[in-house]
C-alpha cells in the first residue's frame, strides 16, 4: 500500500505564501498524477492542481497564477507552492498519488491525510 504525508499547512495572513509537500512511501511499480484536492467548511472536495509523471501540469482557474505544483519523483514527492493566497484559500489540503502497486493490479488512488492551510484577512 502506499501512504502519502503532508506537511507545511498553517495559519498565514491575505498576500502570504506556504509551501505544502507530500511524500509518498511504500511498495510501488511507479507513480502516475499525482495532485492536491482542498475541502473548505462547506464545500466539496475540489482539485486545486495535478502534475503527470513528465511534468504537465493542470490548475483550477482560482489558482492559475498564484499557485504551483512540482514533483521530485525519485523522491516520490509532490509539492504546492502558493503564493497571494486569499481567505477563500483557506480549506483542508489532501494529497493524492495515481500508484501501480504490482504488474497485475490497476492503478489505485491514494490519499494524505489533510493539511489545514488558514489564510486570514
Amino acid at each position: 500500500q502506499v501512504q502519502l504525508v503532508e506537511s507545511g499547512g498553517g495559519l498565514v495572513q491575505a498576500g502570504g505564501s506556504l509551501r505544502l509537500s507530500c511524500a509518498a512511501s511504500g511498495s510501488m511499480l511507479r507513480i502516475n498524477n499525482m495532485g492536491w484536492y482542498r475541502q473548505g467548511p462547506r464545500n466539496q472536495r475540489e482539485l486545486v492542481a495535478e502534475i503527470t509523471s513528465g511534468g504537465s501540469t493542470n490548475y483550477t482557474d482560482s489558482v492559475k497564477g498564484r499557485f504551483a505544483i512540482s514533483r521530485d519523483n525519485p523522491k516520490n514527492t509532490v509539492y504546492l507552492q502558493m503564493n497571494s493566497l486569499k481567505p477563500e484559500d483557506t480549506a483542508v489540503y489532501y494529497c493524492n498519488a495515481d500508484a501501480k502497486i504490482s504488474w497485475w493490479t490497476p492503478v489505485i488512488r491514494s490519499w494524505g491525510q489533510g493539511t489545514q492551510v488558514t489564510v486570514s484577512s
